[in-house]
């Protein structure tokens, strides 16, 4: 691995995307990774980079008063690609670039959308990691016969790397893209090892959360402030960190999460 740049067969490099904030006073970091595919040989897609910058706009704006800068990353290719896991490991590539660029007390926290969620989660292990924002995240089937489309499963996505992360995940129950009872059943392991643990849901959307961009946008800020900088969470996130499952794992995405009426204190 470079220091500078993680460069793939061939020859294309992982980056950070623009700094969306002020690089010259950061006091935490957010890493969005777009979306991607479960097998390509194909470049980055620039659509998904470019559906990831609205949110990275967002964080920043919502975290002006604590220095919050958002970085999109730039992936080397669109394609996880079994036992490679390369969007996973261009997440690893660009949470050691932000310590190296902002330093080792700066705070991360990785966010990611379908693909980029599984990648989120999967590189969580990395020490400068404090949480992480799975939105509508793809997992591979879980079981030997799994429910949702009848194909055999391999094994389970690993949870132990989330151990000490707080974690937040959102999803649409009327994903077809990704199955939304895949991320609820890793909610579920997770939570039994990791209580820092939510997951809310949200029931006419689809995959790309449009309907809730809004909503979605709020509660990943409110979830990222309050982990980064130790901010007290809106009511449903804390409720939502404390219940069991399965409600702390089935909280509902209500329209109009942070107008105002959500807030509320630990």
């Amino acid at each position: 691995m470079a220091h500078h740049a993680l460069v793939g067969t061939a020859g294309r490099a992982a980056r950070l995307g623009r700094a969306v904030g002020d690089p010259a006073a950061v006091g935490g970091v957010v890493l969005l990774l777009p979306d991607g595919e479960p097998e390509s040989g194909r470049g980055p897609s620039p659509r998904a980079y470019t559906a990831t910058l609205p949110l990275a706009r967002a964080l920043a704006r919502a975290g002006r008063a604590h220095g919050l800068v958002a970085h999109v990353v730039r992936y080397r290719g669109r394609g996880w690609n079994g036992a490679d896991a390369a969007l996973a490991e261009d997440a690893r590539w660009a949470a050691s670039e932000a310590v190296r660029r902002y330093g080792e007390r700066v705070p991360l926290a990785l966010a990611g959308h379908g693909m980029g969620g599984r990648a989120a989660l999967r590189a969580a292990g990395h020490p400068a990691v404090v949480s992480v924002v799975a939105l509508a995240p793809w997992l591979p089937p879980d079981e030997p016969a799994d429910p949702v489309d009848g194909q055999g499963g391999g094994e389970p996505e690993p949870v132990r790397q989330l151990i000490g992360r707080r974690v937040l995940i959102a999803h649409d129950t009327y994903d077809t893209r990704n199955a939304a009872e895949r991320s609820y059943r890793l909610g579920e392991r997770l939570k039994k090892v990791n209580r820092d643990t939510c997951r809310f849901e949200a029931h006419t959307d689809g995959h790309r959360l449009r309907r809730h961009r809004d909503e979605v946008a709020a509660l990943t800020a409110d979830f990222v402030l309050g982990t980064l900088f130790d901010r007290p969470f809106a009511r449903p996130i804390a409720d939502a960190l404390a219940a069991p499952p399965p409600l702390g794992l089935r909280m509902p995405l209500a329209a109009g999460f942070g107008e105002g009426a959500g807030r509320g204190r630990r």
